[in-house]
């Protein structure tokens, strides 16, 4: 018998966007990812804007909910992943004043029609903290880049009185 090491690479994500819908789905598979300001970068002359983060496999507790699960399922699992947005032309942010250390929660991504015919793209931060993209249409990709490990911890979204999320 021979070992052979098992890896989730057949469950790896790589997803590309192209319209609102599109980057609705990626926006999803993003929510609570963790990021920090270091791991995110502008190259005005490439007309990208890239990102690598930790996200939350919400794909994953959605498909394993019906099973019995181990411990570490119970948790979750993380997994790094690279996100980049081809031709944009300016990068704006508001309210991320941290040294780079602290790692910034990613809510979701908005995408609407800008006045010139483009899309402004928003990356929403918990905390109110906002990365604005102003592109010429919306390219985006997705890409897992390693294998997923045990998450320290399910991400958590209380409600309040009102019912609406915090």
């Amino acid at each position: 018998m021979t070992a052979r090491f098992v890896t989730a690479r057949d469950e790896i994500l790589k997803l590309r966007a192209e319209d609102a819908d599109d980057l609705a789905v990626i926006a999803a598979c993003l929510q609570d990812a963790v990021v920090l300001r270091r791991d995110m970068t502008y190259r005005p002359k490439e007309r990208r804007f890239a990102a690598v983060l930790n996200r939350f496999r919400w794909e994953k507790e959605n498909a394993d909910a019906t099973a019995p699960r181990p411990v570490r399922a119970r948790r979750g699992e993380r997994i790094r992943t690279g996100l980049h947005f081809d031709h944009v032309g300016a990068v704006k942010t508001r309210h991320l004043e941290n040294d780079g250390t602290v790692a910034l929660e990613l809510l979701t991504i908005d995408a609407r029609p800008d006045p010139a015919g483009g899309a402004e793209i928003t990356l929403v931060f918990a905390g109110g903290g906002e990365i604005r993209l102003a592109a010429e249409c919306i390219d985006c990709s997705l890409d897992d880049l390693t294998e997923p490990w045990s998450a320290r911890a399910r991400p958590a979204h209380p409600i309040d009185e009102s019912g609406a999320k915090d």
